[in-house]
Formats: structure tokens, sequence, C-alpha cells
């Protein structure tokens, strides 16, 4: 399970490192579509977080990849690791995330090195 986790945070690592040399403008597309997504502090402590994915009704497999992709974007630049403890229910990896209006919900922490 560990090395899955550290396969797809060098994955998601990579990725990030080539959408920085894109033009502006250039968006992630995740199953060929775009997933606006948003993340902000959930509580008083900054390792909390929440992530909303709109236009979830695209489908759910990519919104679940972009609210994924915005979590590990939240925790590196929050505390410079990728490791994330979600919250139950919330797990894109385990087809969680809540929908409500054509948007998804994640929770989670990130994990303080």
């Amino acid at each position: 399970m560990k090395t899955r986790n550290h396969i797809f945070c060098a994955l998601v690592a990579g990725a990030m490192a080539l959408t920085a040399c894109a033009k502006p403008g250039d968006r992630v597309l995740f199953d060929g579509k775009y997933y606006p997504t948003r993340s902000k502090k959930d509580g008083d402590e900054r390792s909390n977080f929440v992530v909303t994915v709109r236009r979830a009704e695209q489908g759910i497999a990519g919104a679940r990849q972009a609210g994924l992709w915005e979590a590990t974007r939240y925790c590196v630049e929050t505390v410079g690791d990728s490791t994330i403890t979600w919250q139950p229910g919330s797990d894109p990896e385990a087809g969680g995330g809540f929908t409500d209006g054509g948007s998804m919900t994640l929770r989670g922490s990130c994990v303080k090195w």
C-alpha cells in the first residue's frame, strides 16, 4: 500500500511539474474534461481541508481524479507532503466523495512530516 501511494505521489508531482511549464490558460483535464476545483482550510487547523469539484455530473471518475489532484496540491503547498488522511466516505481512490447539485465534496487532513 505504501509503495502504491509513493508511486501515485510521484506521478502527481511529475504531472504538476509539467503543468507549471504550460502556457497560461491551459487547463488540466481529467477523462478529457475540465473540472473546476477549489480547496480551502476546514476549521482552525490548516492541515484540515475541504475540496469542492464543480461539474461532477460530467463524470464521477474524472471528478474524483480532479479532487485528488487538488487535495494533493493543497497538501504539498500547505505542509510540504502529499500524504492525505481522508475523512470517512471521502477517499476518491475508494470511490468516495459526496455529490450535491453537480458538485463533489472531499474532506481530509494533510499528514505533517
